[in-house]
Order: structure tokens, then C-alpha cells, then sequence
């Protein structure tokens, strides 16, 4: 009677395969399709970036030429690189300490602080931007690099803890309880058992931030108002209204600039992120 039944199972399958591979066919040419939409703009900004001027179609180098010698763009990008990397590093050890004491200890006002975690993703940033200039503002911290950084760890944080803590909930507690019982104490299972086995974790953090640091425009905007403390989005600005004046050669190849570090950072290590994504689907 098994036999059978593994049989007509068997037969099912079999019928069901030739229905499975037009499907997938078509799920892989929608993938390609929306991957070669997505690719468009870059290709347009590739194309401006290089070419000598507006329409010649010659490919050049004299944007990116004009772009590192005639503007202060080597500074925007040091800027840019110093704030992105403060964040990355003080969001990393915050959220990986944070993470761990919200996922391991039990303690007063526990819930009510990861609570108070999740109602601050609710907001947008710039919903906070009057109360947070006012608070710079008082602080003497309006156009400093610490008031930038400070405002993009109180963003990136609450979610960077979230998901610092998800991934610890899912390591073994007996692992940490075999390193206690060979007489290490809770700092050393922290940092020699735990943060070694958290790398993906980690990883997808320092991700969040930097891609958050980098990227952001709106706040750097309105908190940075010398043109030597700009970071890259708020410099692209001027080379926009360049490229308004008949140069949009110039911005295309800042904007190019300011988009391959982020292209680099999710092809060395979206692995990563793949994994990340597999091993929540999987335990869900």
C-alpha cells in the first residue's frame, strides 16, 4: 500500500513538471526584465558621465577631469567617508552591545524601550528636523560633523538594535552557557563567543548604516551650510545647477562617483544579505 501511494505521488509529481518550467522560465525573464529597468538610469549616467560634451557621443574623461580638479569634490568625498564611517563603526558596537542586553537580559522598562524602538521607525526623519535643529542649535552643533553623526545614529540605531537583537534571539543560549561553565565571564562570552558567530549580523548592520550615512541628502542639507563641510549629495547640489547651465556632464560623472562605493560595498558582500534573508524565510 506504500509502494502505491509513493507511486501515485511519483505519477503527480511527473504530471506537474511540465507546468513548472514554463513558470519558471517567466519568473527568470521577469527578473532579467526588471534587473535591465533597473540598470537604465545607471546606463544613462555612465554615458553622460563620459562623453566630451552634451550630445557629442565621444567617449571621454574630461568630466571626471574637470570634476576632481576644478571642484571640491575630493573634499565632499573625504566629508562623505569620515561621517559614513563614524556611523558604521559607533552604529555597529551600539547596536551589537544594545542588541545583545535586549535579547539576553531581562530587566525593568525592557519592552517598554524595545516598544519605544519600533514607534520611532514610524516617523520619517525629516518629521524631527525642527526639534532636532532647535536641540543642535542649542548644543552649538549646527555645520560640525558631530552634530551630522549624531543625527544619523539616533536614525539608523533604533533598527540597526532590532535586527541586532532578532539575530541573537536565534543563537543557542547553550552555547554561551558551555563558555560560562569553562570559567569565561559575560564581557568574554560576549566578545570572544558571541561576536565571533555574529559576522552576518554584523555585516548586514554596518551595511544599513554606511548605505544610510552615504546616501543621505535632506538633513546634511539643512544642518551643513559651509560649502567645505558639505558631504557628496549635498555637493552634487552645485554641480546640478552646473549641469542646469549646460554641463550635465560634470554632475553625471559625480553622480556616478557617488554610487559605485555602494555598488562595490552589495557586490562583495550581498552574500550576506542572501543569507540573512534565507535564514529569517527559513525559521519563519
Amino acid at each position: 500500500m506504500n509502494t502505491s501511494r509513493s507511486d501515485r505521488a511519483a505519477g503527480r509529481a511527473i504530471a506537474a513538471e511540465p507546468h513548472i518550467l514554463p513558470r519558471t522560465v517567466l519568473s527568470y525573464l521577469f527578473l532579467a526584465l526588471t534587473a535591465l529597468l533597473a540598470l537604465v538610469p545607471l546606463w544613462q549616467i555612465g554615458m553622460l558621465a563620459f562623453q566630451s560634451s552634451a550630445g557629442s557621443g565621444v567617449a571621454s574623461l574630461t568630466n571626471f577631469r574637470q570634476l576632481l580638479a576644478s571642484t571640491d569634490f575630493l573634499r565632499w568625498l573625504a566629508n562623505s567617508l569620515l561621517v559614513a564611517l563614524a556611523v558604521t563603526v559607533v552604529g555597529v558596537f551600539l547596536s551589537a552591545t544594545a542588541g545583545y542586553a535586549l535579547s539576553r537580559f531581562r530587566f525593568f522598562g525592557r519592552l517598554a524601550l524595545l516598544g519605544g524602538l519600533l514607534v520611532t521607525q514610524i516617523f520619517p526623519a525629516t518629521m524631527l528636523l525642527l526639534p532636532i535643529f532647535l536641540i543642535l542649535v542649542q548644543f552649538k552643533l549646527i555645520n560640525t560633523f558631530l552634530g551630522l553623526i549624531l543625527v544619523y545614529l539616533v536614525t539608523v540605531l533604533p533598527f540597526c538594535i532590532w535586527q541586532m537583537k532578532t539575530f541573537y534571539d536565534r543563537i543557542p543560549e547553550t552555547i554561551e552557557e558551555a563558555a560560562a561553565m569553562d570559567g569565561c565571564t559575560p564581557a568574554e562570552i560576549f566578545w570572544r563567543v558571541v561576536v565571533p558567530i555574529s559576522g552576518q549580523g554584523l555585516v548586514v548592520t554596518a551595511l544599513f548604516s554606511f548605505a544610510a550615512a552615504w546616501n543621505e541628502y535632506v538633513v546634511a542639507a539643512i544642518l551643513m551650510q559651509d560649502s567645505e563641510m558639505f558631504t557628496l549629495p549635498v555637493g552634487l547640489r552645485l554641480l546640478h545647477t552646473d549641469s542646469m547651465a549646460g554641463e550635465p556632464g560634470l554632475f553625471a560623472a559625480g553622480a556616478l562617483f557617488i554610487t559605485l562605493p555602494m555598488l562595490a560595498l552589495y557586490l562583495l558582500l550581498g552574500r550576506f544579505l542572501v543569507a540573512r534573508v534565507a535564514d529569517i524565510s527559513i525559521r519563519n
